[in-house]
């Protein structure tokens, strides 16, 4: 089954936590707290990149011989974005307070893998695009794939080590968020967007990562009914307040129901995913969607 991995809002990851509605709730230490996670969320979310580069490479090549040169289709390889910006912030964070042990040494021991990894992913992407391939007979596609290798397991396991704390952590975070919100403006857009994410997030947790296939249904049943009086009141607020969410405010139905359709197929196979790979890789790409567009969701908000 495919590789997939969710964006971060910060974690939605990649709405920034809001230091405005930190102070007004009355916590002395939001801005380090919210800097740091920011700052970790940034170089994960980028970061995802090269572990698409590294699904795309797989789709092709059989990673216990390597590529031969006879394969029907060479794909090649995803360059990595630059993350230079993103990972100096991060290796900052490591060492800033509050300190998170746990999360910081897994971030730690995530970059230190990426800086291996990502160069040889950039080289290789490169030497595909180039052909070379067919002027060396594959020769420089053998080196490139003893290198992926070397670091291609211990780069996941980084990253979804990294991934589970981070979502930890985040949660933490994200609940008292929406408390301060709360509290500052009211169960308004922001709360809405922000409540929404959350709770789409968790049921997001509960689908399966790295080489797992089975989904625990009891925990997937219980944040779908969450996510799902979630999606009624934003929509209900939605129907008050028209033009509040942008083109943001399709999306938590439209989520919805995809993973109700998932849920009947979990159901039917017991909680083996594997029967509904197609449905789980559209049901990630509508999330990282949501994440993406919940940044500016209530831009011309006017509650």
């Amino acid at each position: 089954m495919k590789k997939l991995i969710r964006f971060f809002v910060c974690l939605a990851f990649t709405m920034a936590l809001a230091p405005t509605a930190w102070a007004q709730s009355g916590e002395e230490d939001h801005g380090a707290t919210v800097e740091k996670m920011n700052a970790y969320v940034g170089f994960m979310n980028r970061a995802i990149r090269a572990s698409d580069s590294l699904s795309r490479y797989e789709s092709w090549v059989n990673m216990k011989k390597g590529p031969t040169g006879k394969e029907r289709i060479i794909y090649g390889l995803y360059a990595p974005y630059d993350v230079r910006t993103e990972i100096a912030a991060a290796e900052e964070a490591t060492g800033a307070e509050p300190k998170m042990p746990e999360l910081d040494a897994a971030m730690t021991r995530f970059i230190t893998v990426y800086k291996e990894l990502a160069p040889v992913l950039e080289k290789a992407s490169k030497y595909y695009d180039r052909s070379d391939y067919k002027s060396d007979k594959m020769q420089g596609g053998k080196e490139f794939h003893a290198q992926i290798v070397k670091f291609a397991d211990e780069f996941s396991k980084a990253r979804t080590e990294a991934d589970t704390l981070l979502a930890k952590e985040k949660r933490q975070i994200d609940l008292q968020e929406l408390a301060g919100l709360e509290k500052a403006e009211g169960k308004k857009s922001r709360w809405q967007v922000r409540n929404i994410m959350i709770k789409a997030q968790a049921v997001m947790e509960t689908l399966p990562s790295g080489g797992e296939t089975k989904v625990d249904l009891g925990a997937y049943d219980s944040s779908l009914k969450d996510y799902a009086e979630a999606v009624k009141v934003f929509d209900d607020y939605a129907t008050e307040h028209p033009g509040s969410f942008h083109v943001f405010e399709s999306s938590p139905a439209t989520l919805l129901s995809k993973l109700r359709d998932f849920q009947e197929k979990l159901q039917k196979s017991k909680g083996d995913a594997r029967k509904a790979a197609n449905d789980l890789e559209w049901i990630y790409n509508d999330y990282n969607m949501m994440v993406s567009t919940s940044q500016s969701a209530t831009m011309f908000s006017k509650d």
